[in-house]
């Protein structure tokens, strides 16, 4: 491999340094997922300050974003095991760009249902993009590299994820929670640019092309009878579901109850990026000391204690509560590069667009789902019910890991055949 130097490994042996093209991959994701994290923090921030919703309508929005992981990952699962995957790539940073810059006239003039359609569509970019990115990986980073190649590319979308929500917030301070969607328009094409400057790869070579439904079938197949496989996707379900009820409740509860004001807010949620950045760092060092398995067990395990500091928090400190968002960061985004890399592993490179895609209905086209319940009980019993309802959430998707063969994995598994 080109381009290839030595330097010390995390976990104090030597190791090869990432490669260029991963170098420019990570450049893209970056900027790609800058976008999709100020677009979400704008999202709840324009519904309740500029267009006075609720927390159902709050709700609704969220789930408009999330369910573009619900209804556009499988079809963007079959184009990645299709087509060449830089040009997907560069597609997917445009297609976000177009729904951000449709997401600023409708927030503008209080049209709910054209944001939300807006919002819909940047996310079909992030879903492309982020399910390209992760089959990528494995053509750029040799097996026992590939947890430091995922923490490279979630180390991006952590760095996102810790400076989107506070400046989303300072600028609905000063009365302009819209302008955050200017930025993130930029920021996707800054995506773009980065996209292409990677090199050329080939399509995927199909000596056959069976029907679509029988390849989507054949994805969820493997998922459901790989026994990992299996234990990561219902983790997932159980997770993301709580972490949406959580997200669609969480703002109402700190601007309501928790007496913040949306500057606190900001910085409140700047916990969720500081703890995934920290993951990220540290997810191959501790995957390496203590086995796959605990940090399996430490991302859902760490999710529940973010209830707990909520609803313990005193009114107008934002001490706990970016401690509470900090745990549902830094465990969760250990659990993410873990996952990625044993899926990785074990999923036939033929098979990987679609095994993803499967996986990314799970992860994140949940979401909606939990979305509306939160929103719907935080309305209905107030925001402290929807955040109850999260724990519920994380308490099961613990319970998943430590039934599964997740819970016995010290070591890597063995990689799939090609």
């Amino acid at each position: 491999m080109r381009g290839v130097a030595k330097e010390p490994d995390p976990t104090g042996a030597t190791a090869m340094t990432l490669p260029n093209p991963l170098n420019r991959l990570t450049a893209a994701a970056l900027g790609l997922h800058g976008a999709d994290q100020l677009a979400m923090a704008a999202l709840p921030l324009t519904a309740v300050l500029a267009l006075g919703a609720g927390p159902g309508l709050v709700g609704a929005l969220l789930a408009a974003q999330a369910a573009a992981w619900l209804a556009f990952s499988l079809p963007a699962g079959l184009l990645v095991d299709r087509l060449a995957r830089t040009g997907l790539l560069r597609a997917a940073t445009l297609i976000a760009a177009a729904g951000i810059a449709g997401a600023v006239p409708a927030a503008l003039a209080g049209w709910t249902v054209p944001l939300g359609v807006a919002t819909f569509i940047a996310a079909c970019g992030t879903v492309l993009f982020v399910l390209t990115a992760g089959s990528l990986v494995p053509e750029l980073a040799p097996r026992d590299r590939l947890a430091a190649a995922n923490g490279r590319l979630e180390l991006a979308r952590a760095t996102a994820s810790l400076a989107a929500p506070p400046l989303a917030g300072l600028l609905a301070a000063w009365g302009a929670p819209v302008a955050a969607y200017g930025l993130a328009g930029p920021a996707a094409l800054l995506a773009f640019i980065a996209a292409r400057c990677l090199p050329r790869r080939p399509a995927p070579v199909v000596t056959a092309r069976p029907a679509i439904r029988a390849q989507l079938a054949e994805g969820a197949r493997f998922v459901l009878h790989q026994p990992l496989l299996r234990g990561i996707f219902g983790c997932a379900l159980a997770w993301n579901f709580a972490f949406f009820a959580l997200l669609a409740a969480v703002v109402p509860f700190a601007l309501g109850p928790l007496g913040l004001d949306p500057a606190r807010l900001g910085l409140a949620q700047a916990g969720y990026g500081a703890g995934m950045i920290l993951g990220a760092a540290l997810a191959a060092r501790i995957q390496a000391r203590f086995g796959p398995n605990a940090v399996l067990l430490a991302g859902p395990g760490l999710s529940l204690a973010t209830p707990a500091l909520l609803l313990a928090a005193p009114s107008g400190s934002v001490v706990l509560p970016f401690l509470a968002l900090f745990l549902v960061g830094f465990g969760p985004m250990m659990w993410l590069i873990c996952q990625t890399g044993i899926r990785q592993i074990v999923t036939p490179p033929a098979m990987l667009g679609r095994v993803g895609a499967v996986l990314q209905v799970a992860i994140y086209g949940v979401r909606p789902i939990g979305a509306l319940a939160g929103g719907a009980l935080a309305a209905a019993q107030g925001p402290a019910a929807g955040i109850w309802l999260a724990a519920a959430g994380f308490a099961a998707s613990a319970l998943v890991v430590l039934v599964s063969d997740l819970a016995r994995l010290r070591r890597l598994p063995a990689a799939a055949p090609a």
